[in-house]
């Protein structure tokens, strides 16, 4: 009689989730901070900078977590010896593998084209692609919302200071994306403007200054919560303009698009705009902007030193 066949793998999975750039609304995504701020909403869209996970199964119990652009590696015996440790090399990796509790070894493959500390939501977009692949892997069936809630969690988790809620949503949905915060739920709607419009209309330019929007949020979180005026006047200031984005890019007006960009830009420091500014995003006009860099950081100065 021939020999029982071995027992097959399962396939390999494999997810791609993109990154977004904000157009208005940041910060105020925090809970509970919106609540707050009736009418918050944030305004963004995914870029075509993709993460990526790939999950293959292994022989037995054993754990391989791989972080390709960050040149990251880690191996554990089981989920068990995982879950043990305390310090990871692929921290992402690792708390989600606990989270899914896979029965049987794998390897998980991450690997990121932003840079770290870019502004774009790597991070969050790395969570998005890494919690589908695992979810499929495992054999759980999550609906978008759900999605979105695991990564956010997780994430909070991982960075130990409380996320916000938008970077999820362009990663999970693509295109221009406008996220409702409102005391009965948050609700993501797509904003109806073409991809050829966006790519046509921006440009993203990564300054090559890292930060740690995680950080900085908690701060702004901190002071809001103890009653801080000046951050809830701020916090109104980013509500109003983020409406005012909203009914803009709902009527297709490039020009008060810009605009309300301005108006936005307006409230950085002079020296954000020269150093910590994450990717700067402006609209293009006639040339490339790429090219007049130095001319818009040039036009930014003189803006913020004009009186209102």
């Amino acid at each position: 009689m021939p020999g029982k066949s071995a027992p097959l793998l399962q396939p390999t999975i494999i997810a791609h989730a993109p990154c977004r750039a904000d157009l208005a609304g940041g910060t105020i995504d925090l809970w509970p901070l919106y609540l707050f701020h009736p009418g918050a909403l944030t305004l963004n869209f995914a870029v075509e900078i993709l993460t990526t996970c790939r999950v293959s199964p292994l022989k037995g119990q054993r754990i391989e977590l791989c972080s390709i652009d960050t040149n990251r590696e880690e191996a554990f015996a089981n989920l068990n010896e995982l879950i043990a440790s305390r310090k990871h090399q692929h921290v992402l990796a690792a708390y989600l593998v606990r989270f899914f509790a896979p029965e049987g070894g794998l390897r998980v493959e991450t690997n990121s084209q932003s840079p770290a500390g870019a502004g774009i939501s790597g991070s969050s977009a790395l969570m998005i692609s890494t919690t589908a692949a695992l979810a499929r892997f495992v054999g759980r069936d999550l609906d978008q919302e759900t999605m979105r809630v695991i990564a956010q969690n997780v994430e909070a988790q991982v960075i130990r200071v409380p996320t916000g809620c938008q970077d999820y949503y362009p990663a999970i949905y693509g295109g221009v994306s406008a996220i409702h915060l409102d005391p009965d739920g948050i609700r993501r709607a797509a904003v109806p403007v073409a991809p050829e419009e966006i790519e046509t209309r921006f440009v993203l330019v990564y300054t090559g200054a890292p930060r740690q929007s995680g950080i900085n949020n908690w701060e702004v979180f901190k002071s809001h919560v103890n009653g801080d005026k000046h951050v809830f006047r701020n916090l109104e200031n980013i509500a109003a303009i983020a409406r005012d984005m909203h009914q803009a890019l709902l009527r297709h007006d490039w020009e008060d698009v810009e605009n309300v960009l301005t108006r936005q830009h307006g409230k950085l420091k002079l020296g954000a705009v020269r150093s910590e500014l994450p990717p700067l995003l402006e609209l293009k006009g006639e040339t490339e902007a790429l090219e007049k860099l130095e001319h818009l950081i040039a036009k930014v100065d003189r803006r913020l030193r004009t009186p209102p």
